[in-house]
C-alpha cells in the first residue's frame, strides 16, 4: 500500500504517505462547492505531472553530470464540464541556460516521457514547454 486517505468532512481529505509519514490535505475548489484552501485533487494531478517531469529530468541530468538545480515548473489547469474533468494541463519548465543543445533535447524528451505524462488520459491535452533561460 502506498497511502492511506481519510475523508475529514467538509469536502476535505488527508492523505498519509506510508513510507515517509508525510501528509497532504486536499480541499474541493471554490468552483465545485469547496473553500479552495488546499490543493484540489485535480490540482494534484497537474502538480504530479510537473514534479514527475522535473524529477525524471533530474535523474537524467545526474546521469549526464549536468546541474539543473533551481529549475522550476509552472502549471496551469484547465477544467471542462459535462462531465467535469481536467481538459488541458500546461506545464512551463524553466531550466539553466548553460546546457548544450544535445543535452537540452535529451532532457526535454525525458520530461515529455515521464511516467505521469505517459499515465495521463489521451483526452487531456498536454502543453509542455521548456525555456532555457534560468
Amino acid at each position: 500500500m502506498t497511502a492511506s486517505i481519510t475523508y475529514k468532512g467538509n469536502l476535505r481529505c488527508e492523505a498519509f504517505h506510508l513510507q515517509s509519514s508525510s501528509k497532504i490535505e486536499t480541499d474541493a475548489p471554490t468552483d465545485n462547492h469547496g473553500n479552495g484552501e488546499r490543493f484540489s485533487p485535480t490540482d494534484l494531478l497537474c502538480v504530479s505531472l510537473a514534479t514527475c517531469m522535473l524529477t525524471t529530468m533530474g535523474i537524467k541530468a545526474n546521469d549526464m553530470n549536468v546541474d539543473i538545480s533551481r529549475s522550476r515548473a509552472d502549471v496551469t489547469k484547465h477544467m471542462a464540464s459535462d462531465p467535469r474533468r481536467v481538459a488541458k494541463i500546461e506545464v512551463y519548465v524553466t531550466l539553466p541556460q548553460n546546457i548544450n543543445e544535445k543535452e537540452r533535447l535529451i532532457l526535454e524528451k525525458t520530461g515529455n516521457n515521464c511516467p505521469v505524462a505517459k499515465s495521463v488520459h489521451p483526452d487531456i491535452e498536454l502543453i509542455l514547454q521548456y525555456d532555457w533561460k534560468l
